[in-house]
């Protein structure tokens, strides 16, 4: 009856798709992946690479793998922010916008990092079919059915014409802003609609390096001729990438934008007459709409197709990308027959408060940098590195968090219950010496507790609750005389707890639970833990969420 069955079918080859069938295949769950399109991306979209993605990129095996495609130091460009000129010619001039906070040593193990999407997404392509998935290209999903077993699919596949009956146990639409998926789903979506539209100009221009005197900047904007045209070169080789605005209300339309024309704009926006090539043009729109839900039965939206906003800080393929890694680990743990529809409820209940409050940040960004930003999107302004690293999440799977507050004012990763969990540097002794490692390193598959050296009562409660609900657990000691030593800084310092007291970390580094004091304060510790790891994996008989 069915040509393919598979646990989880993604529409969608673009960042988000490609991760979602990365993680779920390093983790051990079989996926299909359908791309219309017939390769990988060939422009190099979505440079920018945050360090959270980064983390994650390493935390899957590839972190070196992507690392290896950055040109040079790339981080030199974040460090230049965002700056605005006259025209090109009047580099020496420019005025700084925004200079980000984007990383640092005790935030992350990773640093920022710039790479076109033309070249990191053949990296995901090739990892995520070593880790078993099935990507197949030019073919194109032509309908979809879900029912409350699965997901039954039809696929076209565009160099033959043959048609594929396909079955999944779930669909994961990664099918961008247009999604189909959505729109079959009946999802609506919320928000302030198109704010504006641009066309991507990708083009070479060797005189701009000369222009431009090697300033190192994230995006330069250049205001001659009365509108705003960013430059960015932040992926680290050719093509220059310009993005002017274009007004449809004014009657223009994207196909009026010859490759003449587009010359006569990298020109005026240079200030001089430089030769330009135009490689290729691609309009779009900076939208800001979220969806009413990110989840329907067994389908879900991720990246576009659940949220998309103005690219004001380059968080659009880097939300997807955590929207995957978010979902990837739940869908995991159903196929590995402990997870539950409940954790799977969870992936909307995180991901979508996020994907509003990261679209409202863009939206003040974009109004900052077009110079019509009222003093209340000042005051709401944040940090990139507290919407990138420090944002929280609230579920029933986060026990004991204070407040509710998605994104707070400054930058608070200090162990509390909805925020991923700090990096503190460690040495660990293993068979083969020692080695140097983050607690980020600590977190993929299983939940993790740590505790300080007098927690141990806290461990064996954990052990036992663990293996009564069949959920995976591992315990690791933190101190000085302990398996994990700390390299840098205090452990428990900055997780919040003392010698006695635990952490409980999800599989994907976000703090579930955490006890400041020892086992001895409570009656009965073993209970507590037996709560707090259902409540923490939504296993069966789980209590209400806090």
């Amino acid at each position: 009856m069915y040509d393919v069955k598979i646990p989880v079918l993604i529409v969608g080859g673009g960042p988000v798709g490609l991760s979602t069938a990365l993680f779920s295949g390093r983790r051990g769950v079989r996926t299909m992946l359908l791309e219309k399109r017939d390769s990988t991306s060939m422009l190099p979209r979505a440079p920018g690479l945050q360090a959270r993605t980064m983390e994650l990129f390493r935390a899957a095996g590839l972190g070196k793998d992507i690392r290896a495609l950055e040109k040079g130091n790339s981080h030199a460009y974040f460090e230049g922010g965002i700056i605005k000129v006259d025209t090109f010619s009047d580099i020496d001039n420019a005025e700084l916008l925004e200079s980000p906070s984007l990383d640092g040593p005790t935030v992350s193990p990773e640093r920022v990092m710039g790479c076109g999407q033309d070249r990191y997404e053949k990296v995901l392509v090739a990892k995520a079919r070593e880790y078993g998935a099935d990507v197949r290209f030019n073919t194109k999903l032509l309908s979809f059915e879900a029912d409350d077993e699965g997901v039954t699919a039809v696929a076209e596949e565009a160099a033959t014409g043959n048609r594929l009956t396909i079955r999944a146990d779930y669909l994961v639409g990664a099918d961008g802003a247009g999604s189909r998926i959505r729109q079959a789903l009946g999802v609506e979506r919320v928000g302030r609609g198109t704010v504006f539209n641009a066309l991507s100009i990708y083009f070479r221009a060797p005189e701009l390096e000369t222009l431009l005197k090697d300033r190192k900047f994230i995006l330069c904007y250049a205001s001659a001729g009365g509108s705003l045209m960013g430059l960015s070169r932040l992926h680290g080789c050719d093509p220059w990438l310009a993005a002017p605005i274009y007004y449809p209300e004014k009657g223009e339309r994207p196909e009026d934008y010859t490759d003449e024309r587009c010359v006569e704009i990298v020109r005026r926006a240079a200030g001089k007459d430089i030769d330009v090539e135009i490689m290729d043009k691609v309009p779009w729109q900076g939208a800001q709409l979220v969806s009413e839900t990110f989840r329907v039965g067994r389908v879900f939206l991720a990246g576009d197709a659940a949220h998309v906003h103005p690219p004001a800080g380059g968080f659009g393929a880097n939300t997807g990308i955590h929207d995957a890694h978010n979902l990837s680990w739940k869908l995991a743990a159903v196929r590995a027959g402990w997870g539950t529809e409940a954790l799977l409820d969870t992936y909307d209940a995180e991901r979508r408060p996020l994907g509003t409050a990261m679209s409202e940040q863009a939206l003040v960004r974009n109004r900052i940098r077009h110079g019509y930003a009222t003093e209340q999107d000042r005051q709401n302004f944040v940090d990139d590195v507290i919407i990138t690293l420090g944002y929280r999440y609230r579920s029933s799977s986060i026990i004991g968090a204070e407040g509710s507050k998605v994104l707070t004012p400054d930058l608070e990763l200090t162990g509390e219950p909805g925020t991923r969990a700090p990096h503190v540097w460690l040495t660990r002794t293993g068979a083969g010496g020692e080695e140097r490692i983050s607690t980020v390193d600590l977190f993929w598959d299983d939940f993790v507790l740590l505790h300080g050296p007098a927690g141990g009562a806290w461990a064996k409660a954990a052990v036992k609750a663990a293996e009564r609900l069949g959920v995976p657990l591992r315990t690791h000691a933190v101190g000085p005389d302990e398996e994990l030593r700390p390299a840098d800084r205090d452990w428990a310092a900055a997780y919040g707890v003392g010698a006695g007291g635990a952490v409980l970390v999800r599989p994907d580094a976000f703090v579930s639970w955490r006890s400041e004091g020892d086992a001895s304060a409570v009656t009965d510790p073993d209970a507590v833990l037996d709560d707090v790891v259902a409540r923490a994996s939504a296993a069966d008989g789980a209590k209400a969420g806090s």
